[in-house]
């Protein structure tokens, strides 16, 4: 168990950094493009970057279950907004698989841990 619940928090660090370090780069992935100014490369640096970062170091640091339930809390809420979109806004094949890769982190971080 400990090394699955190290392995959720390294994933959520690595795939924090895209958003952190590569906003551009993440956006696109997202089908997101830049404004005027620069408030969506912002945005994507803080939600989609370092909350992330954030939440893995956090889980590393403590390294309780609490801890690690939380991240999987974190990331099935992920899930839940995700399949809120394809419910309210449109099923695409990029929602489906952002959903089960947030599900597939979060789920069994919070079963694990519980």
């Amino acid at each position: 168990m400990d090394i699955i619940n190290i392995i959720f928090a390294l994933l959520s660090i690595g795939l924090g950094c895209f958003g952190w370090l590569a906003p551009r780069y993440t956006m696109g992935a997202l089908d997101l493009t830049m404004g005027e100014t620069t408030m969506g490369a912002s945005e994507v640096r803080a939600s989609v970057g370092c909350l992330f970062v954030g939440m893995g170091i956090g889980a590393l640091i403590l390294g309780s279950p609490e801890a690690y339930v939380m991240l999987g809390f974190c990331w099935s809420g992920a899930a839940f907004g995700r399949l809120t979109s394809i419910v309210l806004d449109g099923n695409s094949q990029k929602k489906l698989v952002y959903f089960l890769v947030e599900a597939a982190v979060g789920i069994p971080a919070i079963w694990l841990n519980l």
